[in-house]
């Protein structure tokens, strides 16, 4: 379970309940939240691909998996999918929510360099953003910390993504409310093996109100 911009390894723990019992639950996080709270906040793209790589391939039992990543943690899970391919170690399925595929974004904003304020209204548009964390500036400092440097890392080199192509299935799901949800199609071109997609409704968010249905899909990408 690969997070999203300013998630850590617990992101996703209203999803724990929705697996069947025989699917081990394991969540891995960027350095700077979390447990790796003390490490220093990643801000290259390749760097925080060979950090996630390093975990999965530390976790590895010779046992089916897959891999979910929502938003962030989809476009860099498609590169870490490339990398444990190369090691002969693909995953049965590449889950990915929340992101229309790689360039899809190349000429939106880099949000890591708006001002405070700006800032504050984009991710507030997003969603999943607790009004506590908007409304308290202390909170939201260290919050936006974390925010920007995940931001960096995913914008600064939309490029890193050109021309791979993986072997491993591609599920892609996106919120019917995302600007980009039409283009969900993208993920096909990235992809020698099959393709699948889902629209189900609600914003970027809209993981926390269908938590059955995805689980119900990871579930199912293990058959």
């Amino acid at each position: 379970m690969l997070h999203f911009a300013g998630g850590n390894k617990y992101s996703y723990n209203f999803l724990q309940s929705k697996l069947t019992s025989d699917i081990e639950f394991i969540p891995i996080e960027l350095p700077g939240r979390g447990a790796r709270f003390q490490e220093s906040l990643i801000r290259d793209k390749k760097d925080a691909v060979q950090d996630l790589f390093l975990q999965i391939k530390d976790k590895r039992n010779g046992s089916p998996y897959i891999i979910y990543g929502h938003s962030m943690g989809a476009i860099l899970g498609f590169s870490v999918t490339e990398m444990l391919e190369k090691e002969n170690d693909r995953p049965n399925y590449l889950i990915v929510s929340g992101n229309p595929g790689p360039l899809e974004h190349s000429n939106s904003s880099h949000r890591y360099n708006l001002d405070d304020e700006t800032f504050k209204k984009r991710i507030a548009e997003l969603g999943g953003i607790p009004n506590e964390i908007l409304e308290n500036q202390e909170t939201f400092t260290f919050f936006s910390t974390i925010m920007r440097a995940d931001f960096e890392c995913v914008e600064k080199d939309q490029q890193y993504e050109k021309n791979k192509i993986i072997q491993t299935p591609i599920y892609a799901i996106m919120g019917s409310e995302e600007s980009l949800s039409s283009r969900i199609g993208n993920w096909k071109n990235y992809t020698n093996s099959s393709f699948h997609y889902l629209i189900l409704e609600g914003n970027h968010f809209f993981i926390h109100h269908h938590s059955r249905e995805i689980g119900k899909l990871i579930n199912y990408c293990f058959v």
